[in-house]
C-alpha cells in the first residue's frame, strides 16, 4: 500500500531535478520544440562567467546575513516575550504578523519607503533639510536593505520556534541555578543556550535555505539592479530564462544553486546536531 505512494513521491521529487540536469547539456531557449546537445559547454560557460561569482556572492550574503540577523533578533524577542510583561500576546502577534504577508507585497511596501523619487525615507530627509539618497540604486546599500526586509518579515518564525524551546525548559533548572548563585548571563550561557540547541538547529537550517533562495523581495525592491549588482541566483535564473531565452544556462545556474544549498544546509545540520549532543 505504501510502496506506490512512496514511488510517486520519489518520482515527483527526483524527476524535475533530473530533467533540469538534462537541460544543462543543451542549448534550449525555453520555448523551442527542438534543441541541440552541447555537452559540458554550459558548465564551462558558467565557471568562466564573472556574473556567476557575483550572484553567488550576493546569494551567500542574503542567505548567511538573513540567517544571522533572524536568529539574533528572533532569540532576543523570544527571551523578552517569554517574560511576564504587559501586552505580551499583542507584541507576539505584531512580530509574527509580517510572516503572513506575501514576500512580494512586503517588498513593494518597502520599495515605496526606500524609493528615490517620492519615497517616504527621502521625503523625511528633505523635510529635515538633508539630501535624498538613492538607497535602492546603491550597490553598497541595496543588498543590506534586502537582508533587512527579509529579516523583518521572517523573524517571527524564529521567535516562535525559540519561544517553544524556552517554554520547554523546566523552571526547576533556573531555580537550582539561582540557589547556586549563577548570574543571569551564566544561566543564559550554561543553561539556556545548550537546552535551546534543537531550536537553534531548526532555525539555522530553515533560515539558510530560505535566504539562499530569496527571490520575491529582490524582484520587488531592485529587480536585481542596478545591472546585476543585487541579483541572487534565483533572480539571475529568472532573467536568463524569461528575458534572455537561455534556458540551458538558467538550468545550469539552478544546479549550482541546488548544490550550494545542499552543502550549506547539510553542513549546518551536521554541525548543530553535534552541538546538541555535546550539550
Amino acid at each position: 500500500m505504501y510502496l506506490p505512494a512512496l514511488f510517486l513521491v520519489t518520482f515527483f521529487i527526483i524527476y524535475p531535478f533530473l530533467n533540469g540536469i538534462h537541460i544543462t547539456f543543451t542549448n534550449w531557449n525555453g520555448f523551442s520544440q527542438t534543441y541541440k546537445y552541447i555537452g559540458l559547454d554550459q558548465y564551462v560557460r558558467m565557471l568562466q562567467d564573472p556574473t556567476t561569482w557575483l550572484v553567488v556572492k550576493n546569494t551567500l550574503l542574503y542567505g548567511l546575513g538573513s540567517t544571522l540577523f533572524q536568529n539574533i533578533v528572533g532569540l532576543g524577542y523570544a527571551l523578552l516575550l517569554n517574560q511576564s510583561i504587559k501586552f505580551r500576546a499583542l507584541t507576539r502577534t505584531i512580530v509574527y504578523l509580517p510572516v503572513i504577508i506575501s514576500p512580494l507585497i512586503m517588498g513593494y511596501i518597502f520599495y515605496f519607503f526606500f524609493a528615490y523619487q517620492d519615497g517616504a525615507l527621502n521625503d523625511l530627509l528633505m523635510t529635515l533639510g538633508l539630501d535624498p539618497i538613492n538607497a535602492l540604486g546603491n550597490p553598497g546599500m541595496n543588498i543590506w536593505i534586502i537582508v533587512f526586509v527579509n529579516t523583518y518579515q521572517f523573524v517571527g518564525i524564529a521567535m516562535i520556534i525559540y519561544l517553544a524551546g524556552l517554554q520547554s525548559i523546566p523552571k526547576d533548572f533556573y531555580e537550582a541555578a539561582d540557589i547556586d548563585g549563577a548570574t543571569p548571563f551564566q544561566q543564559f550561557k550554561s543553561l539556556t543556550l545548550p537546552l535551546l540547541m534543537p531550536s537553534i538547529t531548526i532555525n539555522m537550517v530553515l533560515n539558510i535555505i530560505g535566504g539562499l533562495k530569496l527571490f520575491d523581495v529582490i524582484i520587488a525592491l531592485t529587480g536585481g539592479g542596478p545591472g546585476n549588482a543585487s541579483q541572487s541566483m534565483s533572480t539571475f535564473m529568472y532573467d536568463l530564462y524569461f528575458f534572455r531565452q537561455d534556458a540551458g544556462y538558467a538550468a545550469t545556474q539552478g544546479v549550482l544553486m541546488a548544490v550550494i544549498i545542499l552543502i550549506l544546509s547539510l553542513a549546518a545540520l551536521i554541525y548543530f546536531r553535534r552541538k546538541e549532543i555535546e550539550a
